[in-house]
């Protein structure tokens, strides 16, 4: 197969639409109290703004990558591109809380549409070498890290030096310059022959939708309330009815073969536990930087600069290199172990800590576990895929990483809430649960990880 001439400038253009999507999900934090004075949100309606962002994008993630199978992944892109954009229009110049909301999940619709062709792209452009796909990878995955950081410091900067509607419109100009550079840049990626299974797309949709709804708004303690309760049985009955129509259908949404690829099952469970371990590392750490030692937004965001450049860095010079050396598990048991470690030291962290000796070692470390599993574990979902359902790896891993994420952060959410009133004791217990989750992830890979080292070295090239 000979490479495509345009491919290292169409991974910047897939980089800097992963940085986007990544962005979008953090961007709004540092501007929600300026929001909701202007608006007038409620305590407990201001967190819609970025949780319908979030159930749309989680819930859609699957359905997403099926179409980027079924139809092209640039044209999905583009059409994700175009929906991104109109929808932060809509959300920069909402003058009302519902039509901020609404906004925010069209936006989740768009991102749904993007990450999975993305990586379909990304797949295609470099396939013809494993080494220079492990480097691809590395950007990539290091355009996310970025963009979850940058949020948190560009959030501030926007609502500081301008207003808070500019968290939402500084999409309009990035994703104009993104549909202006698609021709140009991404090959034209034929779909497939086939249909969409719309019940399916639909069940799945409203299991994972009414899943992620119940987890992000349930507070501390209301776990066992009927409200709570009923929604997860609903999306558990969905769930089940998905899978029916699974094993049922001629043309499903979802083959349950595809689980018989080699590590696709394992992978997105650790996935699911990467996110589980990593978001609720990332928010609490913001937290402690701002809440106990007393940093500013803008300050706050500057602090974790040199773990996402670390995190960048790692991913670019050095995970792609690792994996063709030593392997997928070697790699994911010691990011995971890592990652595991830096909790534990942030579980120590004190009320008069100082950022030099209490945090950094310990983020850089986590942003070395991060790096090292990241990847890993996105091809090991992804490369053993049949070339008509790698749309629908792509969508199963980005779901499976959105989905943990936010059971994991609402479920050390909860312990923070149960270890009392002490806001450090909170923070510290937070990170001790995390800790667990990246413990029980590195043995997972141990156990689940199919291939020795020459073999996923192999497959890596």
């Amino acid at each position: 197969m000979q490479p495509d001439p345009r491919r290292w400038w169409g991974l910047a253009l897939l980089s800097a639409a992963q940085f986007i999507v990544i962005l979008d999900t953090s961007i709004v934090g540092v501007a929600l109290p300026a929001i909701q004075t202007q608006l007038g949100f409620s305590p407990e309606n201001l967190s819609w703004i970025f949780n319908a962002y979030v159930v749309a994008f989680g819930g859609l993630l699957l359905l997403g990558g099926k179409l980027s199978d079924v139809f092209g992944a640039r044209r999905m892109f583009a059409l994700g591109f175009v929906i991104l954009t109109a929808a932060s229009i809509l959300a920069g110049v909402a003058s009302s809380q519902a039509m901020l909301i609404a906004g925010r999940a069209i936006q989740g619709v768009g991102a749904a549409l993007i990450a999975p062709s993305a990586l379909v792209l990304l797949m295609q452009l470099f396939a013809h070498d494993g080494r220079e796909l492990g480097k691809a990878f590395g950007v990539w995955g290091a355009a996310a890290a970025a963009g979850g950081t940058a949020g948190v410091f560009l959030g501030g900067v926007i609502t500081e030096w301008l207003s808070w509607p500019w968290t939402f419109l500084v999409n309009v100009p990035l994703g104009a310059l993104v549909l202006l550079l698609t021709p140009a840049l991404l090959p034209r990626v034929h779909g497939g022959i086939g249909r969409i299974d719309w019940l399916g797309a639909i069940t799945i949709t409203g299991a994972l939708s009414l899943a992620v709804y119940a987890i992000v708004t349930t507070g501390p303690g209301q776990w066992s309330s009927p409200t709570t309760l009923t929604l997860l049985g609903v999306a558990a009955l969905l769930f089940v009815g998905f899978v029916a129509l699974q094993a049922m259908g001629r043309q499903p949404l979802l083959p349950l073969s595809i689980f018989a690829t080699p590590n696709l099952a394992a992978a997105n469970l650790l996935m699911a536990l990467l996110g589980a371990a990593w978001i609720p590392l990332w928010f609490y750490l913001n937290l402690y930087l701002q809440q106990v030692l007393g940093l500013s937004a803008l300050y706050s965001g500057l602090a974790l600069v040199p773990m996402t450049i670390t995190i960048m860095v790692l991913m670019v010079w050095l995970s792609g290199r690792l994996v063709g050396r030593f392997g997928i598990k070697a790699n994911l048991v010691a990011g995971l172990l890592a990652m595991a470690v830096a909790l534990f030291l942030f579980t120590r962290v004190p009320a008069d800590g100082d950022f030099w000796v209490d945090v950094l070692p310990a983020s850089l470390l986590a942003a070395l576990g991060m790096a090292l599993a990241y990847i890993p574990a996105t091809m090991a979902g992804m490369s053993s895929a049949r070339p008509e359902q790698t749309g629908l790896a792509s969508g199963l891993i980005s779901t499976t990483y959105q989905v943990g994420s936010a059971i994991g952060l609402a479920a050390m959410v909860a312990v923070a809430a149960g270890s009392g009133s002490d806001l450090l004791a909170g923070f510290q217990a937070a990170f001790f649960g995390a800790m667990i989750v990246a413990a029980v992830a590195a043995l997972a890979a141990l156990l689940f990880i199919s291939g020795t080292p020459a073999t996923q070295a192999a497959a890596a090239e």
